[in-house]
């Protein structure tokens, strides 16, 4: 069996926060039953159990949200408790993807000792962070969360942050860049912002081509400029491409040409493809009736793993279409275009020897 990755939502949609901009919430109000619940023992007991079951050698848990710390520690101590009673032997790894506003040194504690990889939503600049992250209360979170990844960096605990770049930090690619690696040393990454299901601008937020065009070639300026000083920083966008010239596999979804890369549990047990397809219509089963298999062989993933290989037909005379690959599903439009496809031409058109210079250098170095 291939290595298995499942992301768990522990408590379906909620969240101590109230992101402008927040897909999930969009995904949730478009399902019968937006709350699908907190996750109870039963339910995480199976998952562990049929993920072990299935997998041969490998699994990934990563825990998203809504806010998954909401569960509460002991929720995560259960689960790891639960897999340790299996006594099998795998590798398993885990991960989390968190607001950060409400962690604290317990938390950072366990995420050490239990080799946690923690993604941190940050989002460029504080003024654009504060623009759309508020809290419950309206108020920006900024001070709280990098706050939060000061504890995570001195308990040493492995800290990836997330960037999600709407049509205003799209103005500021440098600045941008610039202020989260001014926060330390962590991997970034850099991620479109999503529109509404079934639309196409017309929000504050929204992120135009052009606009997305244009951050990619600014961050990959001032990325270049630092690895020529001899500071490599790993930004995952930027990462996929040089493993895919060097001859190795991207580690994103999008990058991939196809979908299927994970599964994706509810809080009441029910499974889906993907995150961004949490929805009624792509349910595959529920892990307290059916098996892992039973759910990747049924009639629902079969449909969406096809849907997810087909690339829109502008690709097949690109020059980039085999560093591009199509990317994300989630990202093309009604004729099944990718909504941001000149910005990735723009992008590689601007980037590309550059890339493939880096590829060579990092390839020399080892990395």
């Amino acid at each position: 069996m291939p290595p298995l990755s499942i992301m768990i939502k522990p408590v379906s949609a909620l969240c101590n926060m109230r992101c402008r901009y927040c897909f999930y919430t969009d995904v949730a109000e478009n399902r019968e039953h937006a709350d699908l619940g907190r996750m109870s023992e039963a339910t995480l007991d199976n998952i562990v159990r049929r993920a072990a079951a299935y997998a041969d050698r490998e699994i990934s848990f990563a825990f998203q949200g809504g806010e998954p710390t909401l569960a509460g520690l002991e929720f995560f101590q259960f689960f790891l408790e639960t897999e340790r009673s299996l006594k099998r032997s795998l590798s398993v790894f885990h991960s989390i993807q968190t607001n950060g506003i409400g962690l604290n040194e317990a938390w950072a504690s366990f995420f050490k000792a239990n080799s946690f990889l923690v993604g941190l939503s940050l989002d460029g600049t504080q003024e654009v962070h504060d623009l759309y992250r508020l809290d419950a209360a309206g108020h920006g979170t900024w001070d709280r969360a990098t706050h939060t990844l000061g504890l995570l960096d001195a308990y040493g605990v492995e800290t990836n942050l997330l960037c999600v770049v709407t049509g205003q930090l799209a103005r500021k690619p440098q600045r941008a860049f610039q202020s989260l690696c001014a926060l330390g040393r962590h991997n970034l990454q850099f991620i479109p912002c999503l529109d509404p299901l079934d639309t196409v601008g017309g929000q504050a937020y929204s992120l135009t081509p052009e606009l997305y065009g244009r951050f990619l070639c600014g961050v990959f300026d001032v990325w270049y400029q630092q690895l020529q000083q001899g500071n490599y920083v790993s930004v995952r966008n930027f990462e996929d491409y040089l493993r895919i010239l060097l001859g190795m596999p991207p580690t994103s979804c999008a990058s991939s040409g196809s979908c299927g890369h994970y599964l994706t549990v509810e809080g009441d047990g029910s499974l889906y493809p993907c995150d961004f397809y949490v929805l009624d219509e792509w349910k595959l089963g529920d892990l307290s009736r059916c098996t892992v298999e039973a759910a990747l062989a049924s009639p629902t993933s079969q449909t969406f793993l096809a849907q997810g290989r087909k690339r829109p037909a502008e690709c097949a005379a690109c020059p980039y279409r085999l560093l591009c690959r199509g990317g994300c599903k989630r990202d093309w439009n009604a004729s099944g275009s990718n909504r941001f496809c000149t910005a990735y031409r723009q992008f590689f058109s601007y980037a590309l020897p550059r890339l493939q210079t880096a590829a060579h250098f990092l390839a020399q170095q080892g990395r």
